[in-house]
């Protein structure tokens, strides 16, 4: 009996002498969100991206009002990017931006957000949904930062994003022009003409619409719709398709 309890009072002894060795050992954890942070900072270097992001979530979480906590959203959202995580990058670039609006990472974080739903742009035949967030977020960085070279950026891939959507019209008009439906054809050649005369689908739109109301008899919208491809496109290339639609239409 005296033998079983010398044990447990051994193995009480252990398992103390185990924990307050434990206690006194400092952990990633509980270094202070600097040394947390570089140690962030080393493990996103390494690309070792895992650790990266546990050790960025216990600066942000732990230490929120930190002058790291800022540092540490900022590359949680990086972190996501290079992952491809688009929509999660989108999220936390838009974070960043809401939590610290006067983060130094503030212009680059809306930058990133626009280049995120750009990533997410789908072909045009399918939802544009994060086609029109892209060209939101790219013309907020521009209203913003007029002038420097990513508001130069975001005109270009604002005029390719608004390509698309564009092209999303016209490819409707087309098929219900294949589907002898000239009215509805008109509906969306009218759409291009009225929302993305900056494309490069104008002038075709100006010369479907022309061929469709042809076809539907309406002579003097016909008419006016030529006129308007003569006026904007007089060495376009569809010009001479124009001359003779003009020519078949009946004389006012």
């Amino acid at each position: 009996m005296p033998s079983v309890f010398i044990r447990i009072l051994l193995s009480i002894f252990a398992v103390s002498w185990l924990l307050a060795g434990c206690a006194s050992t400092s952990t990633p954890e509980t270094g202070g969100p600097e040394n947390i942070f570089n140690l962030a900072k080393s493990a996103y270097a390494d690309e070792d991206y895992l650790e990266a992001q546990r050790l960025f979530d216990v600066v942000k979480l732990q230490y929120p009002a930190s002058q790291f906590a800022d540092d540490a959203q900022y590359y949680l959202a990086e972190i996501n990017f290079k992952r491809e995580e688009y929509v999660l990058a989108a999220f936390a670039y838009t974070q960043l931006r809401r939590s610290y609006p006067n983060s130094e990472y503030y212009r680059e974080a809306l930058f990133k957000t626009a280049l995120s739903y750009y990533q997410l742009s789908p072909t045009y035949d399918r939802d544009q949904e994060y086609t029109r967030r892209a060209i939101q977020s790219f013309a907020d960085y521009q209203m913003l930062y007029a002038g420097d070279s990513l508001a130069n950026e975001s005109t270009a891939k604002i005029r390719e994003l608004r390509n698309k959507l564009a092209q999303r019209e016209f490819s409707t008009a087309e098929l219900y022009l294949k589907l002898e439906s000239p009215k509805s054809a008109v509906i969306y050649f009218d759409a291009v003409i009225n929302d993305y005369s900056d494309t490069d689908f104008y002038e075709q739109a100006i010369a479907g619409k022309a061929e469709a109301l042809s076809q539907l008899r309406n002579t003097e919208e016909a008419r006016r719709t030529v006129d308007l491809y003569v006026k904007n496109f007089p060495q376009g290339k569809f010009r001479g398709r124009m001359d003779e639609l003009a020519a078949q239409l009946p004389r006012r």
